[in-house]
């Protein structure tokens, strides 16, 4: 910790002293490979979904989305063979000149040009460069405009490059294969169904993008809309309110079981902790709720069995880590709750039988709560009386 240790039992002092010789820089590729968890979050061995191994996959393929967000490419094709990932975009390529830079040094990329990219998830010029760093094996191959440009890896260290003209008919695009290296994440294997449920809300975020997995397709023509039916099945109160904005695009309805389930987005990534675009939604259901209805209910019991998916476009994110599972941004909250309000009291307008519904649910909501509350209370009060009692 930097001072000198007392030891045990005091007195003896630390093998070594602090001074000079003792503060180190690394580079940032050895910053990478020593403090994994900044950049990647746990490590793992691929038996769970939050592994290393899988938020390796989802840098790479966050890249090749940003460019379908841009209008570039309609199609990322994804090999999985043992421990080996082949991801290939159809975008724009990464320019020639800058590919070694672009997954190798830190801090470098076009994400920081909102012109080129203007809702990107790929934000901190860290991504490519930490799957680079992590991989015992990584190779990057660019083709633009007939010409190609490949540079090979390992353990992020560069070991070739050549450039060229481009064999056959190549379209413009990125491609990437790695391994993940095993010095780092020891034994480890990739579970498919995991990635299939990833690439399955990555297709619903990005409506008309068709992702391949080994040969199967993931496509979604209608959005949050087929995510939350997937996630929910057809067991709603009501049919689903599915609304899709410039910047915003949610689905939310309501079902009989208990809690709320919610699952939120910002530019294709999903934010497993929820966030201030999460809690914007919330409030909103509630403000449109009490709006068309004209009542004061509480939150707790319009969102009671409540099932929601948002999904917001911002130019500058604030996440609370690398790893990108929480959004912090506060500015957005107003635009938000507004968004969702408007949309749900517009939904209730259009929908006379779902609103009946809804009003049925929040009531129903609302005696249960006050049933179990007055059920408490008595037994609290019993609890008193027999705690008294004890000598």
């Amino acid at each position: 910790n930097g001072h000198a240790a007392k030891g045990n039992g005091g007195g003896s002092k630390s093998s070594r002293s602090y001074d000079e010789s003792t503060i180190t820089t690394l580079s940032s590729l050895e910053h990478i490979r020593l403090r994994t968890g900044m950049y990647i979050g746990r490590l793992g061995n691929g038996s769970d979904v939050d592994d290393g191994i899988y938020i390796l996959l989802k840098e790479v393929i966050d890249n090749a989305i940003d460019e379908y967000i841009m209008g570039h490419g309609k199609k990322i094709l994804v090999r999985i063979e043992g421990q080996k990932v082949k991801v290939r975009d159809f975008g724009r390529g990464i320019p020639l000149g800058k590919v070694v830079e672009c997954v190798s040094v830190i801090n470098t990329g076009a994400k920081y040009n909102d012109e080129v990219f203007q809702f990107s998830v790929g934000l901190n010029g860290v991504g490519t460069k930490a799957v680079n760093a992590l991989s015992e094996h990584f190779r990057v191959v660019s083709f633009r405009n007939g010409e190609y440009f490949e540079a090979k890896f390992e353990q992020g260290k560069k070991q070739s490059e050549r450039k060229g003209k481009a064999k056959g008919n190549q379209k413009n695009g990125t491609y990437v294969e790695f391994v993940p290296d095993s010095e780092i994440f020891g034994e480890y294997a990739f579970n498919h169904e995991f990635i299939e449920e990833r690439l399955w809300n990555y297709a619903c975020l990005n409506a008309g993008l068709t992702i391949e997995l080994n040969g199967k397709k993931f496509k979604s023509e209608n959005g949050l809309w087929d995510l939350l039916r997937g996630e929910i099945g057809e067991e709603t109160l009501y049919p689903v309110l599915h609304y899709r904005g410039e910047k915003l695009e949610f689905a939310f309805a309501h079902t009989n079981n208990y809690g709320e389930t919610y699952f939120s987005f910002v530019n294709g990534q999903y934010t497993a902790d929820g966030g201030s675009h999460q809690s914007a939604f919330r409030e909103g259901i509630l403000k449109g709720a009490n709006e068309y209805f004209k009542r004061n209910y509480s939150g707790v019991d319009v969102r009671e069995g409540a099932v929601g998916a948002i999904a917001g476009k911002l130019q500058n994110p604030v996440f609370e880590s690398q790893t990108k599972n929480k959004l912090g941004n506060s500015e957005i909250r107003s635009w938000i709750v507004g968004e969702v309000k408007s949309a749900l009291v517009d939904f209730l307008h259009k929908n006379k039988e779902a609103a009946k519904k809804l009003e049925e649910k929040i009531e129903s909501n609302e005696r249960l709560r006050k049933e179990l509350n007055a059920v408490k209370k008595e037994a609290r009060e019993q609890a008193k009386k027999i705690a008294l009692k004890i000598p």
